[in-house]
């Protein structure tokens, strides 16, 4: 568990850096992604943007896209969730 600002701040750089080889695909279909917290136990919330909002595959992007390159990049992160 962290709740180190420092440290806080430095994952969520990485996620963002590991978010950057999938948004060109999400923005290819109008949509991107967007970081919106890291909790104590290093769950990722996350928020889908633009088409990707409703998407009926937003569900599969985000187990087999999205939660893969962050956790393969961070693998401190113990998961994904959409909010």
């Amino acid at each position: 568990m962290t709740t180190d600002p420092l440290i806080k701040s430095d994952l969520i750089h990485k996620v963002e850096k590991s978010l950057d080889s999938i948004r060109p695909y999400l923005a290819a279909d109008g949509g991107d992604i967007r970081v919106v917290d890291i909790t104590s136990d290093l769950v990722v919330k996350l928020k889908l943007l633009g088409n990707c909002e409703s998407c009926p595959m937003s569900y599969m992007t985000m187990k087999t896209g999205v939660e893969d390159a962050i956790k393969k990049a961070v693998p401190e992160v113990m998961g994904v969730e959409t909010v």
